[in-house]
C-alpha cells in the first residue's frame, strides 16, 4: 500500500473512533426503534425521528429527514428495517450536499492571490486556540507558509496560548501587549505575512458573545482593517464549536451568524460525546459548510470533512 492510501487509511480509522460514542448511541436507538418491525411503517418512523433528536440532529433536520425516509418508503412500496441504515446514510450526505457541505480533500484553496486570510470566532472553551495551532500544523505539513495573528487581546492567556501554539509548530506569531486594539494587531499580521510572501493567515479573535453589539463592531473594524492590506480579506470566516454541548453549539452557531458573515464551521471535540449528530444539523439549519472536525487531542486529529466519509462512519455497523 502506498503512502496516500495508508494515510487515508489511518485518517478513516480515526474518524470512525473519534465517532464511536455517537455511532454506538444512534445504533442503540435505532435497534430499539425497529424491534419485531421487519419493514418501515409509520411506528418505525415514529420512533426513528425520536432516535434523530435525541441524538442532537435537531427538531427542524430530523424533520426534513423522516420526509425523505417517507418519501422513499412510498416510492419503493416496501421498505425492510434491514435497509434502513443504507437509506438514512443516502439521504443524510444528500442533506449535506444541498448544504454546500463537501467532500474536502486537501488542505489547499484557491491560489488567484496570496495570502489566505482566516478570521476565526468562537466563544472561549471550544477548543478555538488549540484548532488554530492544528490548522498551522496541517498547513505545514501541506507545505504552507503559515502566519498567525494573536488578536484576542481581551485576555494574557489567549496570546500566550497561541504563542505557545506558534513555538511548537514552528511558525511566527504576530501579537501585541494586552489590552491593544485587535484590529491594530490583524493589520501587522496581513502587512507581515504579505511582506514575508506567506500563503495563508490565521487570525484569533476574542471569544466573548455576551455583548452582541460590541462583538459586530469589532470584527467588523478587523475586516475594515484587513481590507487596507489585502482588499479580499478575510477569505474564510471560521467559526468553531464544541459538538460536545450539543443543542448549545447550535445556539451559538445562530448568535455569531446574526452578527457576523460566517463561512464555513469546525466542530471540536466529537471523539468524546455521543452527540455528533449535531454536525448534521449545524450544517443543515444555517447553510455553511462544515470544514473541520476534531476527533481528539493528536496534531491529526483535526480532519478536514468529508460528508460521505462521516456518514460512513455513523452508520457503519461493525
Amino acid at each position: 500500500m502506498g503512502f496516500f492510501g495508508l494515510f487515508n487509511r489511518e485518517k478513516k480509522q480515526t474518524l470512525d473512533k473519534g465517532l464511536e460514542k455517537t455511532k454506538t448511541s444512534v445504533f442503540d436507538k435505532i435497534a430499539r426503534a425497529v424491534a419485531g418491525k421487519s419493514k418501515v411503517d409509520d411506528e418505525v418512523l415514529d420512533n426513528l425521528e425520536e432516535v434523530l433528536i435525541t441524538s442532537d440532529v435537531g427538531v427542524d433536520t430530523t424533520l426534513k429527514i423522516i420526509e425523505r425516509v417517507e418519501a422513499r418508503v412510498a416510492r419503493d412500496k416496501y421498505v425492510s428495517t434491514s435497509e434502513l441504515d443504507r437509506i438514512l446514510r443516502e439521504e443524510i450526505a444528500e442533506l449535506l450536499s444541498e448544504n454546500n457541505t463537501g467532500d474536502n480533500e486537501s488542505w489547499d484553496f484557491p491560489t488567484d492571490h496570496r495570502p489566505y486570510v482566516i478570521l476565526v470566532v468562537g466563544v472561549n472553551g471550544v477548543g478555538k486556540t488549540t484548532t488554530i495551532g492544528k490548522l498551522a500544523w496541517q498547513f505545514k505539513q501541506a507545505g504552507k507558509k503559515v502566519y498567525l495573528g494573536a488578536a484576542d487581546t481581551f485576555r494574557a492567556a489567549a496570546v500566550e496560548q497561541i504563542c505557545i501554539w506558534g513555538e511548537r509548530v514552528g511558525v511566527p506569531v504576530v501579537k501585541q501587549q494586552m489590552g491593544a486594539d485587535p484590529a491594530s494587531v490583524a493589520f501587522d499580521t496581513l502587512s507581515s505575512a504579505k511582506a514575508n510572501d506567506a500563503d495563508v493567515v490565521i487570525i484569533d479573535t476574542a471569544g466573548r458573545l455576551h455583548n452582541k453589539v460590541g462583538l459586530m463592531n469589532e470584527l467588523k473594524k478587523i475586516k475594515d482593517v484587513m481590507k487596507k492590506v489585502l482588499p479580499q480579506a478575510p477569505d474564510e470566516v471560521l467559526l468553531v464549536l464544541d459538538g460536545s454541548t450539543g443543542q448549545n453549539a447550535f445556539e451559538q452557531a445562530k448568535q455569531f451568524a446574526a452578527v457576523t458573515d460566517i463561512t464555513s464551521f469546525a466542530i471540536t471535540k466529537l471523539d468524546g460525546t455521543a452527540k455528533g449528530g449535531v454536525v448534521i444539523g449545524i450544517s443543515d439549519q444555517l447553510k455553511v459548510p462544515v470544514k473541520y472536525i476534531g476527533l481528539g487531542e493528536g496534531m491529526t486529529d483535526l480532519q478536514l470533512f468529508n460528508k460521505r466519509q462521516f456518514v460512513d462512519s455513523l452508520f457503519k455497523q461493525d
